[in-house]
């Protein structure tokens, strides 16, 4: 396991000033990494909530930092937003005072998030569910603000149809982009249909935006902590059995997947050569 007791750990989450529940996995992860004492710190910033990117660096007394996205994709903000609030200029960042900074890859990308997926897609359905008769849809939300933003979700799908041939079909769907998700029905051909959001918490989107879409209710209901949405699988809509899933970063193996993308960075990026002067 990875382990760095003189440099700090910083995980990036998107939060939300309309949603509750948005961080709550991000600050979840940084209390069971934070138990690990595998860093001397261990710390989290959001975009949309405090501590934002431009207020932590100051909370960090390390003079070496961790950086992990907690995001699912390359896209918009672990390419733009997060480097420009960070004064990120690449993989390894040192700054005027010394601090160096080390960006590591967004845990959406990990190899280990198939696994997640399929395991989640199973848990749900069930084991009587068989998987000929199934499809699987993995949900996203996309953009328009960076071509890259479909790309993790569209490579999960790939591995899994290559990992488990069994379903009737593998498919993905976003909420800004074709195909759609409110298309699902369509999309789907098989009887039963499994979605899974592929994002990293349960917020607004997994559980307030998605849920309309599908059909599940009619306009935008209360917080996850406060709503019953995914307790009531399955569901009969469109002459379908639909079972809708949680949002997969909130499952507690993404603590491992957080450190794999230190790892990840050290044996693929980190330069020997760079040290703290």
């Amino acid at each position: 396991m990875v382990s760095h007791p003189d440099a700090a750990l910083l995980i990036l989450g998107h939060g939300s000033t309309e949603n509750p529940d948005s961080s709550d996995p991000t600050w979840h992860h940084v209390q069971a990494i934070r138990k690990l004492g595998l860093f001397a710190e261990v710390h989290c910033a959001f975009w949309k909530e405090e501590p934002t990117f431009r207020q932590i660096r100051p909370a960090i007394d390390s003079r070496e930092i961790y950086v992990v996205p907690n995001f699912i994709s390359e896209g918009y903000f672990t390419q733009e937003v997060i480097p420009r609030e960070l004064e990120l200029t690449g993989r390894t960042t040192v700054f005027s005072d010394g601090t160096m900074a080390h960006y590591c890859d967004p845990v959406g990308i990990h190899p280990s998030m198939t696994d997640l997926l399929l395991r989640r897609a199973r848990e749900i359905a069930g084991p009587d569910t068989p998987l000929s008769e199934t499809s699987l849809i993995v949900a996203g939300h996309g953009t328009s603000l960076n071509a890259n933003s479909a790309a993790a979700i569209r490579d999960q799908v790939e591995r899994i149809r290559e990992r488990e041939p069994a379903y009737a079909e593998v498919l993905d769907a976003y909420m800004e982009e074709a195909p759609f998700v409110a298309d699902w029905d369509r999309l789907a051909s098989a009887p039963n249909v499994v979605v899974v959001p592929f994002f990293i918490s349960d917020g607004l989107h997994s559980y307030q935006d998605i849920p309309v879409m599908l059909g599940i209710e009619d306009s935008p209901s209360a917080a996850a902590s406060r709503n019953a949405v995914f307790r009531q699988n399955p569901r009969r809509l469109r002459d379908r059995t639909l079972f809708y899933s949680g949002a997969i970063g909130a499952d507690p193996s993404m603590v491992g997947v957080i450190l794999d993308q230190v790892a990840w960075f050290d044996a693929h990026h980190r330069d020997p050569a760079a040290a703290l002067s």
